[in-house]
């Protein structure tokens, strides 16, 4: 896995948290669980996605882990919206988004 929804998650709530220690247990899994998952991806793209917080403990996003997460978000968000588009269109019952972080309110 280079990257998907789960390593979106973490990402944010590392940058909102200002700790993937935290960040990690709020998505119910452990530090090193957390921190080889980082680690692949940043192994696969060859740069690194946190970085030391300067001036406090803790980590930061990169500018390709800030970028990266906000691509993938509007990318998610677009294929999203044509998934709900297209299962409203097939299924006989309600559908409604994904409400993760990333998730924008659909627009009805």
């Amino acid at each position: 896995m280079l990257f998907g929804l789960g390593r979106a998650q973490l990402l944010e709530l590392v940058e909102r948290l200002g700790s993937l220690n935290q960040a990690a247990k709020a998505l119910g899994m452990s530090y090193r669980a957390a921190w080889g998952r980082i680690k692949r991806t940043e192994e696969a793209l060859g740069e690194p996605l946190l970085a030391k917080a300067s001036g406090r403990k803790g980590y930061e996003l990169t500018p390709l882990a800030a970028s990266l997460l906000k691509d993938f978000a509007l990318w998610h968000h677009e294929v999203e919206e044509f998934a709900l588009a297209r299962a409203k269109a097939r299924l006989p019952w309600d559908v409604r988004p994904f409400a993760g972080p990333q998730a924008e309110p659909a627009q009805e």
